[in-house]
């Protein structure tokens, strides 16, 4: 059995392909090696994998994850995966590269990732061949969920959103000042925090302040990122993570003016993953 999975630093999407090619999908919790370490990752999985998942029985793993870019940080995932699947040939490589294989599958292009954080890449059909650093949430990850929750995080502090909004925010999280600070400086996965806000825009997109919010976020990331790539305007801009998604009308417009045509968007690679590597690419491994 063979099982390929999409980590994000949220929700890492599973799939499990079976002897006679039944696919079973399945979610946990996502798994970063820059915030999580081994035996944390371990216990994570023993205690939310499906308890009549055979892990013994699978074979081979590929796993693509955030934060999985630099070996030591691949080890730190690959060695729990070992752990876990005691039996299997473990594979374990960066979201970006799972990102651009859905996204484009054996074409070249520009492929980037709008979720929690975010990521750009330019690909050749197999691999990534040019990437420009996103910094992560404390210095850059422009256009993601956590840039964007910032954002709104600090106006809601400062009191600056539009008369109504600080209300519904208040009484929608029911969140103090210290509290905020508490999540941000004291608590596991302030990025995942920052990034959870994001959904308050989306649902209170009847106020004109959430569409400016996103969209001077998703400027930031092309001015920031998109447009330093070389010829940037040649390529559509093909995309996948539940922000970029969720706001596409905005990523649209702000592609559309910066002279990007607009590709393929969609919220989370799975499936498109399962297909690489099932048909397109069958012999890959990361």
């Amino acid at each position: 059995m063979v099982i390929i999975a999409d980590g994000g630093s949220t929700k890492t999407s599973w799939c499990l392909i079976t002897d006679s090619n039944t696919k079973v999908y399945f979610n946990t919790e996502g798994y970063n090696p820059y915030f999580s370490d081994t035996p944390t990752i371990i216990a994570s999985l023993q205690k939310n994998l499906p308890e009549n998942l055979r892990k013994e029985a699978v074979n081979e793993v590929n796993y693509y994850g955030a934060g999985c870019s630099v070996p030591e940080k691949i080890e730190v995932v690959a060695a729990a995966m070992r752990a876990v699947f005691t039996n299997a040939n473990v594979y374990v490589g960066h979201d970006l590269l799972a990102a651009a294989r859905a996204l484009l599958g054996v074409d070249p292009g520009f492929a980037a990732i709008l979720g929690t954080g975010a990521n750009t890449c330019l690909y050749d059909g197999k691999n990534v061949t040019l990437n420009i650093d996103s910094l992560g949430y404390f210095l850059g990850d422009e256009g993601s969920g956590s840039h964007i929750g910032k954002r709104l995080v600090r106006d809601y502090m400062r009191g600056y959103l539009p008369e109504g909004m600080q209300k519904i925010f208040r009484d929608t999280y029911e969140l103090t000042n210290e509290d905020i600070f508490d999540n941000l400086y004291n608590k596991p996965l302030p990025n995942r925090f920052l990034a959870s806000f994001s959904k308050f825009l989306y649902e209170n997109n009847n106020f004109s302040y959430s569409r400016e919010v996103v969209k001077e976020s998703f400027e930031a990331f092309f001015k920031n990122l998109v447009c330093h790539y070389p010829n940037y305007e040649q390529y559509s801009l093909n995309c996948v993570g539940s922000v970029g998604y969720n706001f596409r009308d905005v990523l649209e417009e702000v592609s559309a003016e910066h002279n990007m045509a607009f590709g393929k968007i969609i919220r989370s690679p799975i499936d498109d993953l399962v297909y690489y590597h099932s048909v397109l690419s069958p012999q890959t491994q990361i």
